[in-house]
């Protein structure tokens, strides 16, 4: 089974967030853009509505702001947008861009080093081939087709937008 980074989770969420966000109709008060077209989100709301750890959180932000997949707005009603379109990034560029490194290493390397099975391991070839395979795809995968395709979604999209639209209710209550 494939291991994802807790950040590229977070970032993941955030993208998948912030998608759904630019899809509901801007509501009356919602924080928006100077623009008026682009709904604003903070680290914070990201946060409060997922359960996840600021800090993780706005680091991940401010590296996919730095890419220019989002844009920020300074202020008291700031936050971050989409800049990008999901459709222009994919998997392996976000896990790359998330972790800061170009060299994922090898399957039969960890932060130790080689496995110490390595010279003896019978399956370091398919283990190595299945490795390509499965990059090969993640390279090809967008961001878009993962969160937001029908093929991996079904009906958590509903579950989280009636989510997203209870949230803000609560917000306006309060």
């Amino acid at each position: 089974m494939m291991k994802i980074n807790k950040k590229v989770e977070y970032a993941l969420m955030a993208l998948k967030h912030l998608s759904v966000q630019n899809s509901l109709p801007n509501e009356q008060g919602a924080h928006v853009c100077k623009d008026g077209v682009h709904p604003l989100t903070s680290a914070r709301e990201i946060c409060d509505q997922y359960g996840t750890p600021f800090d993780t959180v706005a680091k991940v932000m401010q590296v996919m702001n730095a890419h220019d997949i989002l844009k920020s707005v300074k202020g008291i009603k700031g936050g971050y947008y989409l800049n990008k379109s999901l459709h222009d990034i994919t998997y392996m560029q976000l896990v790359r861009m998330i972790e800061g490194k170009e060299d994922l290493g090898s399957v039969c390397q960890s932060q130790k080093g080689m496995c110490e099975l390595f010279h003896k391991c019978n399956i370091v070839t398919p283990v190595d081939q299945l490795n390509k395979k499965l990059n090969s795809f993640l390279e090809t995968l967008t961001i878009h087709e993962l969160l937001l395709g029908t093929e991996f979604n079904h009906d958590h999209e509903k579950q989280e937008k009636i989510n997203i639209l209870a949230a803000d209710l609560k917000s306006e209550a309060l």
